[in-house]
């Protein structure tokens, strides 16, 4: 476990889905720094501050309004100072045509939401402790979907 504070990133328009992923967040033994964003636009904005703190992990929901996480992962992976950025895909969805379309445009893992606590504390942990050299440099389309 990191013992300094992981700086998380989180951008979902849905407000109780940031309020869960808050309080999972709180409720795991990781020291973090959780920001989170309301659409895609304000976390690239964010990200694109002068001296910003990037952070080691953002979580993208794909169905936002404004920018969705698809446009928002098209512009980290192309944007130099960012395309290092270790990208959670965090989504509703389970439609394999937006599983490949992430996979393919370079993001690290894809999570479909948990229904319940539990299960998004549980996943949350899961992510966040993964050895993240060891994983992205086996990457493949077996080891994206997480599964809980």
């Amino acid at each position: 476990m990191p013992l300094h504070t992981l700086n998380i990133a989180l951008a979902d328009d849905d407000e109780d889905d940031r309020m869960l992923f808050k309080e999972a967040i709180d409720e795991i033994k990781i020291k973090t720094k959780l920001s989170l964003f309301n659409n895609g636009e304000e976390l690239m904005e964010h990200l694109s501050l002068p001296g910003v703190v990037l952070p080691q992990i953002v979580f993208l929901d794909l169905n936002m309004p404004i920018k969705n996480g698809m446009q928002c992962l098209h512009e980290i992976r192309n944007t130099p100072c960012l395309k290092e950025l270790l990208v959670a895909i965090y989504s509703t969805s389970s439609s394999e045509a937006d599983i490949e379309e992430t996979f393919i445009n370079g993001a690290n893992i894809y999570i479909n939401k948990p229904n319940s606590f539990g299960a998004l504390k549980k996943a949350i942990d899961k992510v966040l402790q993964l050895n993240w050299q060891y994983h992205t440099s086996a990457l493949n389309r077996d080891n994206f979907l997480l599964r809980i």
